[in-house]
């Protein structure tokens, strides 16, 4: 049985973890209902799903499905709660991937909404878009940051924000 995937997977995730935190650990509680256009989702939602796609990881990994019907969302009132939320998500994501096999994520993984199938994949093709939505979520999150000045951390490099830059 072969483990490089899920290996690969989990150094990515460990990758995307300290640039992930300092985002949500910025966030103040007070600023959950701005919202930078009608049509976008509110400050709070964001940061919600930042701290929630690692837990869409392990259940893809351990049930193989989502139902957006049953899937139950958090509602952490204090920023201090979201970050206790991502926590608890990203090792449970981790230690979904160091029980998993390589072949095990070669089952199949859906999205449903009740009856209604949204999309069907493996379940490896699940983590790796679902590690790609994570980081596009948190690059959202970093402009509601910049619009709301609130300091920026580096990511993959220095940030306007950062003093050595």
């Amino acid at each position: 049985m072969s483990n490089i995937l899920t290996n690969a997977y989990s150094k990515e995730l460990q990758s995307e973890y300290t640039a992930t935190k300092k985002c949500l650990e910025r966030i103040p509680d007070n600023l959950y209902d701005y919202k930078p256009h009608p049509k976008s989702m509110n400050l709070g939602y964001l940061s919600l799903l930042v701290a929630e796609i690692p837990l869409w990881i392990s259940t893809a990994i351990t049930s193989g499905v989502v139902d957006f019907t049953t899937f139950s969302h958090v509602a952490p009132g204090t920023s201090q709660a979201l970050l206790e939320h991502f926590e608890n998500n990203f090792e449970g994501a981790i230690v979904a991937l160091q029980q998993a096999t390589d072949e095990a994520l070669e089952a199949p993984f859906v999205l449903r909404n009740g009856e209604t199938e949204l999309m069907r994949q493996t379940k490896n093709e699940c983590i790796g878009s679902s590690i790609n939505h994570w980081v596009h979520h948190r690059g959202q999150l970093t402009v509601y940051m910049r619009l709301n000045d609130i300091l920026v951390p580096s990511i993959y490099g220095p940030s306007a924000d950062d003093k050595n830059y």
